[in-house]
């Protein structure tokens, strides 16, 4: 049978606080133990219940009750202090690190104003009526107790701060992981799309030379076995580190998948231009290469054109060929999707048209370089 939980005497998040506070009740039963009878006994009591309300105030915390104690607190601070000894009023202390918790500012003010009364009417009862003059040394501590709630209302609200940005790196945090898991699947599913689309053509190959040209069938072949071997090394890379993939890599790549695919293709790519980061030059590839697969897998084309310029806000990666349009292909799925999330994350766009074949646009805005020299890079 599970144990019942034991019920502390105050919140383990307080530490020893709580029960170092207890110690300034030692002066107030001092104070009691001058009177006599009836009077002695009935302001024990009152402590009693003032010991209750400061256990009660720990753990009502942020609920209605938590007012109600407050002021029952106060009350017997007012009134000890005004029927026993002035000396009660540093019970204060207890009230106003109380009306610092409030984080609503309605109720820290009404918190606040009561303080002040509850301070200011045995003061004014013994100064005046009862004509002690030297309570004035007791002012500045009243000053320093009516300060105190600001103080630590400004430390509960940092700390409540803290809190709240803790938690939001942690979503943060977490965000980032799906994200990179989504990344890599993209990255994965476009690299082996990729590849398995040339072997799958030249399996094809392969198979219609093997009675015709059998010489030809075991170079290609060969160049299986030799791709497929790429194919595992580009996985590590992949898993392992990322590897970012440059245009004139890719470019590679995509001259071999649409040679293999007898597609004519026909490239202007301006060498001059400057990449602000390799995760740019990389993201572009990868949209390149989801790109020229799909025209691959879906477009029939016989032709395909490749284009990348720039002007003075962004570069134009342009991806064409003259196969049946998307209007058949239907291939508006994952692939497209993957490029307009890569573009996004550069703050890119891509433009479809789809006449005569189909046209990708994809565009990426430059920017501007942090040195002030003028110059422009993506």
């Amino acid at each position: 049978m599970a144990k019942q939980a034991r019920r502390e005497l105050f919140p383990k998040k307080y530490g020893f606080f709580p029960y170092v506070f207890l110690i300034y009740l030692i002066m107030p039963a001092v104070l009691l133990l001058e009177e006599e009878g009836a009077k002695q006994v009935f302001g024990y009591l009152l402590l009693l219940l003032f010991l209750i309300s400061y256990h009660q105030l720990f753990h009502k915390e942020g609920t209605r009750m938590f007012s109600y104690w407050l002021g029952v607190q106060m009350g017997i601070i007012c009134f000890q202090s005004i029927a026993y000894d002035y000396n009660f009023l540093f019970l204060g202390f207890f009230a106003a690190s109380f009306i610092g918790w409030y984080g609503n500012k309605r109720n820290f003010r009404i918190g606040w104003s009561a303080l002040f009364i509850t301070l200011l009417l045995p003061i004014m009862y013994h100064m005046i009526i009862m004509e002690h003059v030297y309570i004035i040394y007791i002012i500045p501590f009243m000053i320093v107790i009516l300060a105190s709630p600001f103080g630590i209302r400004s430390v509960n609200k940092n700390m409540q701060l803290e809190k709240e940005l803790d938690e939001a790196n942690a979503k943060i945090e977490e965000l980032i992981k799906r994200e990179e898991r989504t990344r890599i699947a993209q990255d994965l599913h476009d690299t082996l799309g990729h590849t398995l689309s040339l072997l799958t053509l030249k399996s094809q190959l392969v198979e219609r030379l093997i009675t015709k040209d059998a010489e030809r069938a075991k170079k290609e072949v060969k160049e299986i076995e030799t791709t497929s071997r790429a194919a595992l090394d580009q996985v590590r890379e992949l898993v392992t580190d990322m590897k970012a993939q440059t245009l004139k890599e890719e470019l590679i790549q995509v001259e071999q998948l649409l040679d293999t695919a007898n597609i004519d293709i026909h490239m202007q790519f301006h060498d001059n231009i400057r990449f602000h980061s390799a995760v740019t030059e990389h993201m572009l590839s990868l949209c390149l290469k989801e790109a020229v697969t799909n025209i691959v897998k879906h477009s029939q084309a016989s032709k395909c054109w490749l284009e990348l310029k720039e002007n003075d806000r962004m570069i134009l990666l342009c991806v064409k060929d003259n196969g049946v349009g998307m209007s058949t292909q239907g291939v508006e799925g994952y692939g497209l999707q993957g490029i307009k999330e890569r573009l996004a994350l550069l703050g890119g766009t891509l433009s479809l048209i789809t006449n005569s074949g189909t046209t990708l646009e994809m565009t990426v805005p430059k920017v501007k370089r942090p040195e002030g020299e003028g110059k422009l890079y993506v």
